[in-house]
This record gives structure tokens, sequence and C-alpha cells, in this order.
């Protein structure tokens, strides 16, 4: 392993209580939008909520992961597989990338595939708009399974 990344991890607030299982898995696995990650060390230094729509704790969160370090701010999965999927995701993305130099990822974990199927029944992500978004967290099918 060359260097090490540091992340952030901001969930939808809808998912606050959730304790970041399938987010940490995927990044100590290296799966879903974390196998960017596959030749560097990753560590967490931010896990938090958006506080709820339209985002109240975006800028907050944003200082205080980059503050802790952080070279990478992951949107997590729960954004896009939500639903409906978060409004402001692009302005959340934006806004972190402008205000902070930061990158910012959409995705943690695989999308879990019974999400994928009913998404693509909805035609939620018919758009092209949503391709981008989705794309990192576009696992193999059997990975997307283990997700569930």
């Amino acid at each position: 392993m060359n260097s090490k990344t540091k992340i952030g991890i901001i969930i939808c607030d809808r998912y606050r209580r959730c304790a970041g299982g399938k987010c940490l898995r995927s990044m100590r696995n290296k799966e879903g939008a974390f196998s960017i990650y596959k030749d560097t060390a990753v560590e967490l230094v931010g896990f938090t909520t958006c506080d709820g729509c339209p985002g109240g704790n975006i800028e907050y969160a944003g200082d205080e992961m980059v503050k802790n370090g952080a070279d990478v701010i992951h949107l997590a999965t729960g954004f896009v597989v939500g639903y409906p999927p978060c409004p402001y995701i692009n302005k959340f993305k934006a806004f972190l990338e402008k205000r902070y130099s930061v990158t910012v990822v959409v995705g943690t974990h695989p999308i879990p595939k019974k999400y994928l199927d009913m998404h693509t029944s909805l035609g939620t992500w018919e758009d092209a708009a949503w391709k981008p978004l989705i794309e990192p967290t576009m696992s193999d099918e059997l990975t997307r399974a283990n997700y569930d």
C-alpha cells in the first residue's frame, strides 16, 4: 500500500440510527464506492448525518471532517437508494467541493440487490443524470446480494 486516504462519511438523516455496518464493511473490504482505494490504506475521520432536509449539518460536518484531515467525503449510498432519493445530493456535493476543496464521492457500500430491483421497477434512475451518481456503487450481482 502506497499511502493513506482519510475519509469522512455523511449519511442521510432518514437513517440517523444506522450503526454504519454496511458502510464500514464496504470500506474495510474496499467494495462499492470504496473500490477506488484498492491500493491505499483508508482511515475513517468522521461519520455523521446531513441533519435532515435540506442538509442543515452539511456545512458543519464538512468543516469538522476537513479539520480532522479528510481527503475525501463520501455521501452514503442511502442518499441514492432511499425513497425518494435525496433531491439535494448534487447541491451537497458541489457545496462541499467548493467550500472545502475536498473530493466528494457519491456512495459508500454497494447498492443492495433489493434496492436495485425496486428502483429499477419504479424507473427511479432512468434519467441520465443518475448514472454518475449510482455508478460507484454498482457492484456485481453477488456483491449486491451480500448487502441485502
